[in-house]
C-alpha cells in the first residue's frame, strides 16, 4: 500500500452521533436524539448539516458515522450518501472513547496512515468557510504527529464549557495560528471563567479532535491498555464475517470513559497536543436557552417559533418549539420556553433551561420511561 504524503489526502471525518440530549426533553428522546431534529430552522437536521459541512473536507465516501443500533434506520434515512461500510453501530452507549477510538481503529486498518477528525453531530457552526480553513490548518498540524483540538474564542465567561490554555506558538507550514496546548481545564466557576476570558490565553474546548489514528490509539494504549486491546480486537474483525460476534462479545465489557480523560489530557501532559483557534461562531445547542439564543441572533424581545404551531403571542419573548398543530397562546411572558409534543409539554424559562436534565432524571427514577 502506498502511503499518501499530502495531509488532506489522508483525512477521514468521523461523526459521533450519540447521546440522548436530556436537556432538550421532550423534543429529544432516546429513540429520537437531538441530532435527528432540525433545531436551527435550516430545513435539515443537525446531523445532515454536519455531513454537508464535512463533505468539502473529506468527500462523501470518507465520512464515517458512529451511532447507536436503535438509530440505524433513522440515520440511514437522513443520509442518502452514507453506506453500511461507513456506519459503525454501537450496541449500547459507552461514552466517547469507545466510539471515537473504534472508528479510528477501523479506519487505520483500512488505511494505516489515516488522519481522523472527530466532529459531533449536534453542533451548529455558522461560518462554514472559516470552519473549513481551521480544519485544514489542524490537519497540517496533525501530520506532524500531533493530536489537535479546535478551540473557540470565548464570547463570554461561560461556565458551561471546558477551556484550553494555549501555550507557545508552533512553527508548522500552512498553520500559522497553531499553538501548543499548555493544559485542559474543567468547566470553571464564573469567577475563574472571567479570569480565563480576560487573560486572552484560554479558548473554549469544542470537543473537536484531529489526529493521526495511530497516535490517538498509541496514547490510549498507555492510559487505558485494556480498553485499547479490546478496541483493536473488534477493529481486527470488523470488516470480516467474524465482526458481529466480536462486537457482541467485547462491547459489553468496555470501560466508559470520555476521550478527554483517556486521550486528550494524557497526551497534553506528554506535549503531544496542539490547538488551532477557530474564528467562527459555534454553538453546541446544549439546552433550549442555547436554541433560543441562536434563533434570536442577539435581538431582545423576540419570540422564535420552530415547527408548525399556530401561535398567538402578545408581549412575549423566548422560543416555542412544536410537533403538534394545536393553537398556543402566550401573553406577557418573557424568556419563555415552550416545547409541545404529542405526549408531553414542557414550559420553563431560559434561566432554568439547564434544570430540564434533573426533570428527566426524576422521570426515569419514578418509572416514566415511556416518555423518555
Amino acid at each position: 500500500m502506498t502511503l499518501k504524503t499530502e495531509p488532506m489526502d489522508r483525512f477521514h471525518s468521523i461523526i459521533p452521533a450519540g447521546g440522548i440530549g436530556s436537556r432538550l426533553w421532550p423534543l429529544s428522546r432516546a429513540a429520537a436524539p437531538k441530532f435527528l431534529h432540525d433545531l436551527t430552522g435550516s430545513g435539515q437536521t443537525l446531523l445532515q448539516d454536519t455531513w454537508d459541512r464535512l463533505t468539502p473536507l473529506s468527500g462523501k465516501d470518507r465520512i464515517l458515522v458512529v451511532t447507536g443500533v436503535a438509530h440505524e434506520q433513522a440515520v440511514m434515512s437522513q443520509m442518502d450518501n452514507l453506506t453500511a461500510h461507513n456506519l459503525v453501530l454501537e450496541p449500547s452507549p459507552k461514552d466517547s472513547t469507545a466510539a471515537i477510538a473504534l472508528a479510528a481503529a477501523i479506519l487505520m486498518r483500512r488505511e494505516p496512515d489515516v488522519i481522523i477528525g472527530s466532529f459531533a453531530a449536534d453542533h451548529v457552526i455558522v461560518e462554514t468557510a472559516a470552519f473549513l480553513a481551521t480544519v485544514r490548518e489542524a490537519v497540517r498540524v496533525a501530520a506532524t504527529d500531533k493530536i489537535v483540538v479546535i478551540g473557540i474564542e470565548p464570547s463570554e465567561p461561560s461556565v458551561g464549557f471546558g477551556y484550553i490554555k494555549q501555550g507557545d506558538p508552533l512553527q508548522v507550514e500552512g498553520a500559522p495560528s497553531a499553538r501548543q496546548v499548555a493544559k485542559f481545564v474543567e468547566k470553571p466557576n464564573i469567577a475563574k471563567a472571567r479570569r480565563y476570558v480576560e487573560s486572552g490565553d484560554y479558548l473554549w474546548n469544542a470537543g473537536m479532535f484531529i489526529a493521526p489514528a495511530k497516535l490517538l490509539l498509541d496514547t490510549l494504549a498507555k492510559s487505558e491498555p485494556e480498553l485499547h486491546a479490546a478496541i483493536l480486537e473488534m477493529a481486527e474483525h470488523w470488516d470480516t464475517p467474524a465482526g458481529p460476534e466480536a462486537v457482541n462479545r467485547i462491547w459489553p465489557t468496555l470501560k466508559k470513559v470520555a476521550i478527554d480523560y483517556s486521550v486528550a489530557e494524557p497526551a497534553a501532559a506528554a506535549g503531544l497536543v496542539a490547538v488551532v483557534p477557530g474564528h467562527f461562531t459555534w454553538h453546541d445547542v446544549g439546552d433550549f436557552a442555547a436554541i433560543a439564543e441562536l434563533q434570536s441572533q442577539g435581538r431582545s424581545g423576540n419570540l422564535a417559533v420552530l415547527g408548525n404551531a399556530k401561535v398567538l403571542a402578545d408581549s412575549s419573548s423566548g422560543i416555542l418549539i412544536s410537533e403538534t398543530d394545536r393553537l398556543i397562546a402566550l401573553i406577557g411572558l418573557e424568556d419563555i420556553i415552550v416545547v409541545d409534543t404529542p405526549d408531553a409539554l414542557l414550559v420553563t424559562t431560559k434561566e432554568h433551561a439547564q434544570r430540564v436534565k434533573s426533570l428527566v432524571d426524576a422521570l426515569r427514577a419514578t418509572g416514566h420511561s415511556d416518555v423518555l
